[in-house]
C-alpha cells in the first residue's frame, strides 16, 4: 500500500483513533518485564499489531511507529537505548498481522531463534525459542485456518515476543533458570495478548465499518465478514 494512504482523511482518522488508543494503553501497565527495572508490558500489547491489517503492512508499521514515538514524547519518556529497542517488536508484529504469506514473516522468527541459541545462556534453554515457531506455523496453515483472527493475533504477538526475546537475551543478564521460569508466564501472557488483539481488531473493524456507512466513504481496509453485530441483508 502506498504511503499516501496514511495522509488521506481516511488514514488520518484511523491514525488519530489509533494514536489515542496507544496514548491511553501506554499508561496502563499489564505486567512487569523480568530483568529490568521500571519496564512493563502495557495495554498497548492488546492492540498494537492491528494497524497492519487496516493500512497494509508498510503504512501500518509506520503508523505504529508514529503513534509509539508520539506517545513516548507526550509522556516525557526518556529515549534511552532500551526504550528505542522496545519499539521494534510491535513494528514487526504489525507487519505480520498485515500480511498473508511473505518471507519476512518467516525470516524474523528464524533469525530470532538463531540469535537466541547462539547466546551461551540461550543455548542451554534452546527449547524456549520453540515458542517462535508459532508465527511460522500459522503462516503455513491453509488459508481458511491461517486467516482466523485469533491465530493471526497469536502469530503476531509471538512475532513481537521473538524479536523482544532475542534482543533481551543479549542486553539483559538472565540465567537459564530464569528463562525456564518464564515459560508458563509466556504462555499465559501471549494467550491473553492474542485474545486482546483479536477483540481490538474486531472492535475497530466494526467501528470503521460504521463510519463507512455514515460517511458513504471507505476509511481503510475493513473486512465486512468480521464486523460484529452486522445485520444480514
Amino acid at each position: 500500500m502506498k504511503l499516501n494512504k496514511l495522509i488521506t482523511k481516511k488514514g488520518i482518522v484511523f491514525l488519530m483513533i489509533f494514536s489515542i488508543l496507544v496514548f491511553v494503553g501506554d499508561k496502563i501497565n499489564f505486567s512487569r518485564l523480568i530483568g529490568a527495572e521500571n519496564q512493563f508490558f502495557t495495554l498497548f500489547q492488546f492492540f498494537g499489531p492491528v494497524a497492519g491489517a487496516f493500512l497494509g503492512p508498510v503504512v501500518g508499521v509506520l503508523s505504529v511507529l508514529i503513534a509509539e514515538v508520539g506517545s513516548k514524547i507526550s509522556t516525557g519518556a526518556s529515549f534511552n537505548f532500551l526504550t528505542v529497542l522496545r519499539l521494534l517488536p510491535m513494528l514487526f508484529a504489525a507487519w505480520y498481522f498485515g500480511t498473508k504469506k511473505d518471507k519476512l514473516s518467516f525470516l524474523v522468527p528464524v533469525a530470532a531463534i538463531i540469535l537466541f541459541v547462539m547466546h551461551p545462556v540461550g543455548r542451554q534453554v534452546w527449547y524456549f525459542s520453540l515458542f517462535w515457531t508459532i508465527p511460522m506455523i500459522v503462516k503455513l496453515l491453509p488459508k481458511k485456518y491461517g486467516e482466523i483472527t485469533f491465530l493471526k493475533s497469536l502469530g503476531a504477538t509471538f512475532t513481537a515476543h521473538a524479536v523482544g526475546g532475542a534482543m533481551w537475551n543479549y542486553i539483559v543478564p538472565m540465567t537459564p533458570a530464569a528463562w525456564i521460569l518464564l515459560i508458563p508466564v509466556v504462555i499465559f501472557e501471549r494467550l491473553v495478548f492474542a485474545s486482546g488483539i483479536t477483540l481490538s481488531y474486531l472492535g475497530l473493524n466494526t467501528l470503521l465499518d460504521k463510519l463507512d456507512a455514515k460517511t458513504k466513504s471507505e476509511y481503510v481496509n475493513v473486512d465486512r465478514n468480521r464486523v460484529l453485530f452486522r445485520q444480514k441483508a
